[in-house]
Order: C-alpha cells, then sequence, then structure tokens
C-alpha cells in the first residue's frame, strides 16, 4: 500500500539514512545523512506541500518500510525522476520495491498523465536493477566511473520508461494483471498538483 507521508514518519527516515548501506546504495556522498540533513530532506521531499512521495506499508501489517516519489517534474515536456528506499532491511527481497514501483508508475501514468519516468542507479545495486527491470524500465546510458565506492569506481546507470511501453505492457496479460491488482492499493491526492506542475 502506498499512502502520503505522516510527521510521525520522520523517526523512521531518522533510522533508514542513518544505516550505511542504505547510504552506500543510495547516496554520492561517502556516508550516511546527518540528522539535520534527513529532517530537511522529509520536510522537503516527504511532506511539503509540492511533494510527489508515498510512504510504502506492507500490506499484511501495515508496517511502514519505505518511501518512493517522483520529482523534477518537466512540465513542457511530460517527464519526472523516479526514487525508491526500502528502509527495513529485513523487507529487502521480497518484491516490496517491484510492487511499489509498478504503482508509481501507474500512478504516473494513468492518474497524473506523465509521459517518460527516469531514474539514475549505481551498477552495483544489481537488485534494483533487477526490479526495474521488471517494471519496464530499460537502460538508455551510463556515466562512466561516477561514483566511488567499496574502493573502486562504478557506472551510474540511467533507465527510463515511456507512457507507450507502459501502455504496450499493458496489453500482456500478466501487465494488466499487475494493474487490476494495484487498484485501491494508492492514495490518488496528486492529480491537482501535478496538473499545476504539467499546465494542464
Amino acid at each position: 500500500m502506498l499512502r502520503r507521508h505522516v510527521p510521525e514518519n520522520i523517526g523512521a527516515f531518522r533510522r533508514w539514512y542513518a544505516d550505511p548501506e542504505i547510504a552506500r546504495l543510495a547516496r554520492y556522498q561517502d556516508g550516511p545523512m546527518r540528522l539535520e540533513e534527513v529532517d530537511r530532506f522529509f520536510q522537503a521531499r516527504a511532506i511539503g506541500a509540492e511533494s510527489l512521495a508515498m510512504a510504502i506499508h506492507a500490506r499484511d501489517s501495515d508496517r511502514l518500510i519505505g518511501t518512493c516519489a517522483l520529482s523534477q517534474f518537466d512540465g513542457d515536456n511530460g517527464s519526472a525522476l523516479f526514487h525508491i528506499t526500502i528502509g527495513e532491511r529485513d523487507a529487502w527481497g521480497h518484491g516490496y520495491g517491484t510492487e511499489a514501483t509498478r504503482l508509481m508508475v501507474d500512478h504516473a501514468f494513468r492518474t497524473l498523465g506523465i509521459h517518460r519516468i527516469g531514474l539514475s542507479v549505481f551498477e552495483f545495486n544489481e537488485r534494483a536493477i533487477r526490479s526495474y527491470v521488471t517494471c519496464g524500465f530499460v537502460a538508455e546510458g551510463r556515466a562512466r566511473e561516477a561514483i566511488w565506492r567499496d574502493g573502486r569506481w562504478w557506472d551510474e546507470i540511467s533507465m527510463s520508461i515511456l507512457e507507450s511501453e507502459f501502455r504496450q505492457r499493458q496489453g500482456d496479460p500478466a501487465g494488466a494483471a499487475d494493474m487490476a491488482d494495484a487498484a485501491g492499493a494508492i492514495e490518488r491526492p496528486h492529480r491537482g498538483l501535478a496538473a499545476r506542475i504539467l499546465g494542464r
């Protein structure tokens, strides 16, 4: 389930972004975020008036396990960037990130009228790359040796999915089933904000 963040979620953000492994997978800087950085990030990107972030809850337990967001809307060209963090380590490897990504992609194309969703991922984050490919993202380029981790240089991979590709996937029985199952699994409070951003 995806829901709007509430102020009480800040405690989870402080814990997640203090985790060195999450910092390794998600941050360009070498090390976890400082407490004041996390608080600013949460206020602006999770619960801010212009935020398009959603809290990821496990459906069976309602437990908060992560966050995902769309950012950097380009209204002239109908594009946005996607970000996701599964903050609870024991929730890794269970498909939550893939399901949340599918829900947000569906929301972006069907509700917000986006044309293109892009993202960036470090090449050593193989689990995330597999998840994005499963959701229909295509690798479109790489910044060579753009990140220093674990004593060596790694590439940063750019990926994207287009609305036409998303629609084509909906013609597949599996894709249609995925989206049918997603019905009702995401709060949809963003239509007005997206209309303002996209000028529609």
